[in-house]
């Protein structure tokens, strides 16, 4: 567990039978700006891109997975560098990540000064209109042979919750994991946003770049399955996604339009089927 995931607080907690002062664990939450460098270290060509609010760590991970989910790089080699910025600029701390892009990665700078910044809660609250959240013209998945059975699906989650440890503390995180085709756990991330928690995961497969792309894996999702999160799955060319809780109207149709497996109130023994039901096969 990270102790940079996690604060420890005074509370006072009461119940029908005592009032005790302890100490308690939250989840810690602290903005990150995105800068972006293009071509050269010209201060001309600096970009304060977006300030999110996550959970400190992984924020290499974070940054190059939200770059990639809004379109901005296309494989991490469109990134010369990341680094968080050096401390001879007066204004930066830990909470700063400079990305410098290679010259040959088109920069939309029209697209680019629209109002960036998400919080937590909503990985679209920086959109100016409904029309730029479609701005990505996002592909069709390239399918593969992947297919899900009832047992794989339900042993997602405690194969999820067993990796959740800040979670487990704090009761504030939600998390992402990617699994394999066989429901291998590769990869889970942990932050307060949902959104920042599959950049996370999404930035961490296109690090190792071995996984890349992710068509024949399995993305679960700790919440519900927002229009966002099923965009940024479909970016990255993930067939099926598993969410715990409900999927929106907008995240179902689009992953009909995307050829997506789409599952949602995931619980022990259940869950529900809301596109994509030919990946699916019976347990013998």
């Amino acid at each position: 567990m990270d102790s940079g995931h996690i604060q420890k607080i005074d509370i006072i907690r009461i119940n029908q039978t005592s009032v005790v002062e302890k100490k308690d664990m939250v989840a810690v939450e602290e903005p990150m700006e995105i800068r972006l460098i293009h071509g050269n270290m010209d201060a001309r060509q600096r970009k304060r891109l977006t300030v999110t609010m996550r959970t400190p760590g992984d924020d290499f991970e974070l940054a190059s997975g939200f770059l990639f989910s809004e379109g901005i790089i296309k494989d991490q080699k469109d990134i010369l560098q990341i680094e968080h910025c050096p401390n001879e600029e007066a204004d930066t701390t830990e909470n700063v990540v400079r990305v410098t892009l290679s010259p040959e990665v088109f920069l939309d700078a029209e697209k680019l000064d629209r109002n960036f910044y998400t919080s937590s809660a909503c990985g679209l609250c920086g959109k100016t209109s409904i029309e730029a959240i479609f701005d990505h013209h996002t592909p069709t998945i390239t399918r593969s042979e992947i297919k899900i059975t009832p047992g794989l699906i339900y042993s997602l989650i405690q194969k999820s919750k067993d990796q959740q440890l800040t979670f487990y503390h704090t009761g504030g995180l939600h998390a992402a994991a990617l699994f394999d085709s066989s429901g291998n756990l590769e990869l889970i991330r942990e932050d307060i946003g949902r959104h920042n928690a599959v950049d996370k995961v999404i930035g961490a497969a296109l690090v190792g770049g071995n996984r890349f792309p992710l068509s024949n894996h399995i993305l679960l999702l700790s919440g519900r399955a927002g229009f966002e999160l099923i965009q940024k799955a479909t970016f990255a060319g993930i067939q099926v996604v598993a969410a715990v809780g409900a999927p929106s109207s907008l995240a179902i149709e689009l992953a009909e339009e995307s050829g997506m497996t789409l599952i949602g109130f995931l619980r022990e023994g259940r869950f529900n089927v809301y596109s994509g039901k030919e990946r699916l096969t019976m347990d013998a």
